[in-house]
């Protein structure tokens, strides 16, 4: 078994191109499942096949819970990249962070602007022993540099395409 340790610092280091450069891609699939709802009956599959969720709507949306949702994904992938990056900015300040932990709730909420959908996230860190001061530093830092966090105060670029039925497999 593999020994598990952090990334390494570089990844801290500025990158002064034009254009955004891709450190790593994923792709998850999600087919509907036994009701043809990738909500509320879906399969999530990541192409490495490390990802293999049971997707199910949750009983508060009327349905009969039991499986993880996206809303937990969402919070899952959100506090796992705020923690990481937490994590390498302290390192990098010589702070000490032991017992730390990262809590995102989602709210899967009614839109008032169409009436339709849209999503609250609510971030909190725990950071035992550290001084106050030093750690809303630390949580300003992790503000501007997790990902996450910039594609919910920014937004993301998302191009949305219709693949033609006889498409061959594209990367």
């Amino acid at each position: 078994m593999a020994t598990l340790k952090a990334p390494p610092l570089s990844l801290l280091e500025k990158y002064r191109g034009r254009d955004t450069r891709t450190l790593y891609s994923t792709t998850v699939t999600v087919t509907g499942g036994d009701a043809s709802h990738g909500r509320a009956s879906g399969i999530a599959r990541s192409e490495d096949g490390n990802l293999d969720v049971h997707l199910r709507l949750p009983e508060a949306l009327g349905g009969p819970g039991g499986g993880t949702n996206p809303e937990q994904l969402f919070a899952a992938g959100y506090a796992a990249c705020f923690h990481g990056a937490l994590s390498l900015l302290a390192e990098r300040e010589g702070i000490q962070i032991p017992g730390s932990a990262v809590e995102v709730k989602v709210e899967f909420c009614r839109d008032p602007m169409d009436g339709l959908f849209v999503l609250k996230a609510y971030t909190r860190i725990h950071l035992p022993g550290v001084a106050r001061a030093i750690a809303e530093e630390l949580v300003r830092n992790t503000e501007r540099f997790c990902p996450y966090t910039k594609m919910a105060r920014q937004g993301i670029t998302n191009i949305v395409a219709l693949v033609p039925e006889n498409a061959a497999d594209e990367p």
